[in-house]
């Protein structure tokens, strides 16, 4: 992803000057860079109060995060420079970001115990940003495993992690007190080894819509941008309820795949 900076030349004891590259190689680093200051603006608005704006900016900053390098490959821009800077973005957007906002928001309350949660889930997504890059380079795995992603992926545990905001945002009389802090900080530390665990998540990439579904699932996508636009909270909430839902589902697909396969699952992979 993002601009190969592969063409240069001497200039003197400057250094190499970069020459000329075309707009399309700049793109996906320029969203990258947004996604960035997205992310770090959700943690200023945490930081004055601003809670709603706060988790708005960070769910946008995932949204960025989440194209950049998707926009490279349709441009053909992919680089190892645009890698990296995918990956520092990662780290921020979907690390720093989401456990700072909600430290400040509730975790802080827990004293301590709020911070420690903070820390591990940062770096929890730190670890598996690092385990995907790696496993993204292996290609002795089978074609079948890579459908399936190795822990919960970032992207997810940042919305997952902020299930605290979202209710407390609905009203429900769910206030920022010590003793729900407490139950936050352990939720926040169980997304944290969701994400460093082994289990094995359907990721999706190998869906095909049939023709005649397209239209049905078009429909059912713009409805979900409709609800979440109107009913964020809500929406967010029961997206959350969902995923965690989905987990046990992923996993007993994986074994019976694996089974299929003629392949032995090690208990490390179900666990």
């Amino acid at each position: 992803m993002g601009a190969p900076f592969k063409k240069f030349e001497a200039h003197g004891s400057g250094g190499p000057r970069i020459r000329e590259i075309p707009m399309r190689m700049v793109l996906p680093n320029l969203v990258t860079v947004l996604a960035i200051c997205a992310g770090l603006s959700g943690i200023r608005f945490g930081f004055e109060g601003r809670f709603e704006p706060a988790v708005v900016m960070v769910l946008l900053a995932a949204f960025l995060d989440g194209i950049d390098g998707r926009l490279a490959r349709m441009l053909k821009a992919t680089s190892k420079f645009g890698a990296q800077m995918d990956s520092l973005a990662d780290i921020v957007n979907f690390g720093v970001a989401p456990a700072l906002v909600l430290y400040a928001f509730m975790l802080d309350r827990a004293g301590s115990f709020g911070w420690i949660a903070a820390l591990l889930f940062t770096i929890a997504c730190g670890l598996r940003l690092a385990r995907f890059n790696v496993l993204d380079e292996e290609t002795d795995r089978p074609i079948w495993q890579t459908e399936y992603f190795v822990g919960v992926p970032a992207p997810a545990g940042a919305v997952l992690v902020m299930l605290p905001l979202y209710l407390s945002f609905l009203r429900l009389g769910i206030e920022p007190s010590r003793p729900v802090a407490l139950v936050a900080t352990g939720f926040t530390v169980l997304v944290a080894f969701l994400l460093v665990s082994r289990l094995p998540v359907y990721s999706g990439k190998s869906i095909k819509v049939p023709g005649d579904k397209v239209l049905p699932v078009i429909l059912a996508v713009v409805l979900y941008v409709l609800l979440l636009m109107t009913y964020p909270w809500y929406t967010l909430t029961a997206s959350v309820a969902g995923y965690l839902a989905f987990l046990p589902f992923s996993v007993r697909a994986y074994s019976r795949r694996a089974k299929r396969e003629g392949e032995k699952v090690p208990p490390s992979d179900i666990g």
